[in-house]
């Protein structure tokens, strides 16, 4: 059950960026004159707070202990959409996002690490990969109510709701969550700057995170650019499949191969798997069929790598700093895969064109696949 309710805020969290990102075109009539990149800006500059301060949210966080940072964050982010459902000029709007970024980052940075704590050894790749999947089933979810909400309330009713939604968790999670120890509170003893250089020195704390960018550069480009280039009449099926062919193969095919191989071989595999998949993309471009069929292959193989990065982090780190640490790096590098992700392979198929987005697609999962057997190599030989 806590388990359950420490996903329940992911997806919270995880609507802090999508409550903006599916109501773009209402949001452009509620802001006229400020454009796509004042739109854009409002949208991602939660990404940029976790991508300046994702190692140190996981310090502070093992500071303050997972239940106050949690239960601190959920009443935040509640708050500040409140404030928002008053329809904010677009100056104080943005300024809300920046606190609303620092509530976001809480979340995600604690989540992986409580919710690992719930689970026994056998069922820590299970609660680790339903923690992975949160982001896209929001986005999911939110595509399909968002739009009827603001039809029938406004964007400020969109707003209030994901507010009650974050108050519902908060009330669940002071309930189930248990009480911080002092030990774990006291263990980070280290400074934000020594503990950014001690989290990426280490093979056991950067390695979840090194994998996961990798991950997040490729698949959320190409979820937001691939139904846009494939063949028109394959577009908006594309757009719907990809995302849940990604969620149901991780807690499916993915859990299964949690439970019989390392976290870090499943995530080697899915890069193998993308690799495949975008040399038959490739090969078929052109076909509509076809391509929607390597498209979902190509959602599949990232399916797995999301799930078993997640579940790289106490499978790899036993205490709870350095899980934290470990949390706080894939916020860190993952907000960079986000950012820096779409743009280049935008870039890539402008003057590229198809043969150009395998060879995006393939050269990261190569890149994933090398860092980890260089990181594996580093823990066998100290």
């Amino acid at each position: 059950m806590t388990a359950l309710a420490i996903w329940l805020a992911g997806l919270g969290a995880a609507a802090q960026f999508g409550k903006l990102s599916v109501i773009f075109g209402p949001l452009a009539e509620a802001y006229a004159g400020r454009g796509a990149v004042g739109l854009g800006l409002m949208v991602s500059i939660i990404g940029l707070v976790g991508l300046v301060f994702g190692t140190t949210a996981g310090v502070l966080a093992t500071r303050v202990g997972a239940k106050r940072a949690m239960l601190a964050a959920l009443i935040l982010g509640a708050l500040i959409s409140l404030v928002q459902s008053l329809y904010l000029p677009y100056g104080w709007m943005l300024a809300s996002r920046i606190p609303e970024g620092f509530s976001h980052l809480a979340i995600v940075v604690v989540g992986p690490t409580a919710i690992a704590a719930t689970a026994s050894l056998r069922f820590q790749g299970l609660v680790m990969t339903l923690w992975g999947s949160f982001f896209g089933l929001t986005f999911t979810i939110l595509a399909l109510v968002a739009p009827g909400l603001v039809s029938s309330y406004g964007i400020g009713g969109l707003f209030q709701a994901h507010a009650l939604w974050l108050l519902l968790c908060f009330v669940l999670l002071l309930i189930l969550m248990p009480a911080d120890r002092p030990s774990a509170r006291a263990s980070a003893e280290r400074g934000v700057v020594a503990q950014h250089l001690h989290s990426y020195r280490s093979a056991w704390i950067a390695a979840p995170a090194l994998g996961f960018v990798c991950y997040t550069i490729t698949y959320v480009a190409a979820l937001t650019l691939l139904p846009g280039v494939v063949s028109a009449e394959w577009g908006h099926a594309t757009a719907v499949a990809m995302p849940l062919v990604s969620i149901c193969v991780s807690l499916t095919l993915g859990v299964a191969l949690l439970s019989v191989l390392p976290a870090v071989r499943v995530v080697q595999l899915g890069f193998v798997a993308v690799v495949l998949a975008a040399l038959g993309l490739w090969a078929v471009w052109g076909q509509g069929g076809g391509e929607f069929v390597f498209c979902a292959l190509l959602a599949a193989a990232l399916g797995t790598v999301q799930g078993a990065s997640f579940a790289a982090i106490p499978q790899l780190n036993a205490s709870l700093a350095d899980r934290a640490a470990a949390a706080g790096a894939i916020a860190q590098l993952g907000n960079l895969g986000t950012t820096v992700g779409t743009p280049l392979l935008a870039l890539i198929l402008k003057q590229a064109g198809h043969a150009g987005l395998s060879l995006f697609l393939i050269g990261f999962s190569l890149l994933g696949i090398v860092l980890h057997q260089w990181l594996i190599w580093r823990r066998l030989n100290g």
